[in-house]
């Protein structure tokens, strides 16, 4: 598999994954907010925060679809390292208010990850076609 097919495929993924998790905060946030790792959630008028929580995710979610979809792969790679900034927030939230560490390190901590790993490859792709066309140029 190239590094192409592998990048679009964790774009793909990480689009799903994170529209999921944008959706269900916007339509069902009671059942989803349990799994983010704090140990305790907002009650009240400050439920609506799971709301700003499902928007964020779900533009997040957008950007890396119409990035790819207008085939914009060397931004997207730069958008998506900057969007793995969104889970190591996420994490050092959960850990600074006394949240489940495995949750912190386990869901965001592996997700900043994966997020960063989908950017550089994204980018080297980049590289990698650049550095081929050089090479048929001067051959």
């Amino acid at each position: 598999m190239t590094i192409s097919r592998i990048a679009t495929t964790l774009s793909l993924i990480g689009a799903a994954f994170i529209l999921y998790i944008g959706i269900s905060y916007l339509v069902t946030p009671e059942t989803i907010a349990t799994g983010f790792g704090l140990p305790e959630w907002p009650k009240g008028d400050a439920v609506a925060f799971m709301n700003l929580k499902g928007v964020r995710d779900t533009v997040s979610g957008l950007i890396i679809l119409v990035l790819l979809a207008t085939g914009q792969r060397y931004a997207l790679g730069i958008v998506t390292l900057v969007i793995a900034l969104i889970p190591i927030g996420d994490m050092l939230t959960v850990l600074s208010w006394g949240g489940s560490t495995a949750a912190a390190f386990g869901i965001h901590g592996l997700t900043a990850a994966l997020v960063a790993v989908t950017g550089v490859l994204l980018i080297r792709e980049r590289t990698v076609a650049d550095q081929q066309e050089r090479a048929s140029v001067n051959a």
